[in-house]
């Protein structure tokens, strides 16, 4: 079992929680590369020794070129209620981001309008309604500085495309390697240091708290950050479960 290119972070008879690496596309495009879905297929086919289809459904997505944590679910009724989890807003990501400009203030929200393009699969933030865009706030906070980059916490509020590297570059804060919204060069391997860090809700039919944090990718650049504070989920990330 230890061929899959993915950590399981919590496993049940409805889900499946995973932190999907960098470069992985979470759902198929038109490249026909491997999907997140398709080895995760596979792993419950082997693991379970399931004959036939494996039903896997992924009710969210995170962007190729981003890492961390991702819930897929195990069955119809697990699929459906994480859906409309998500879409309630009911379902809490924290992600980690690191980008080379100092934000102006330590901590703060971002409200934008965003328009997609979809044929150059671009995003533009605008301070005002546009026609067709759709309103993304996010919050975040600086954790930390090292070698003249910032690490910064960062709780979506909306879950739109491309939300969180988008309006960080609006606010003069591209995210490294990032070359698609501002940042100078792309890093070595292609990806970017966006990290999806925690996720937390309730379980769709236990009803019981789940938290998950995922491992940053296994690289040095973002292994000297953990040295930066005490990033262990703290018990006011519980509160609202209660």
């Amino acid at each position: 079992m230890e061929t899959y290119p993915f950590q399981v972070l919590y496993e049940d008879n409805h889900l499946l929680i995973v932190n999907k690496p960098a470069g992985m596309l979470s759902q198929g495009d038109s490249t026909g590369d491997a999907t997140l879905g398709d080895y995760a297929k596979a792993y419950l086919k082997e693991k379970y020794e399931k004959p036939g289809e494996v039903f896997l459904g992924v009710p969210h997505r995170l962007d190729r070129p981003v890492s961390g944590a991702i819930i897929l679910a195990r069955t119809s009724k697990a699929l459906e209620r994480v859906t409309a989890m998500f879409r309630e807003r009911e379902i809490q990501k924290v992600y980690w981001a690191v980008v080379r400009n100092k934000p102006q203030r330590h901590h703060g929200k971002l409200t934008h309008w965003l328009v997609k393009d979809e044929t150059r699969n671009f995003v533009t933030a605008y301070n005002s309604p546009r026609d067709g865009s759709m309103r993304a706030e996010l919050s975040y906070r600086v954790l930390g500085e090292l070698n003249e980059h910032y690490l910064l916490e960062v709780s979506p509020l909306t879950g739109r495309p491309h939300q969180i590297r988008v309006q960080l570059a609006a606010m003069g804060c591209p995210i490294r390697g990032d070359v698609k919204y501002g940042y100078a060069k792309p890093n070595p391997d292609g990806n970017i240091n966006l990290h999806a860090r925690r996720i937390y809700f309730l379980h769709p039919v236990r009803k019981t708290p789940v938290i998950c944090v995922a491992g940053v990718p296994n690289n040095d650049f973002w292994e000297q950050f953990l040295t930066l504070d005490d990033f262990e989920v703290r018990d006011k990330d519980l509160e609202h479960l209660y």
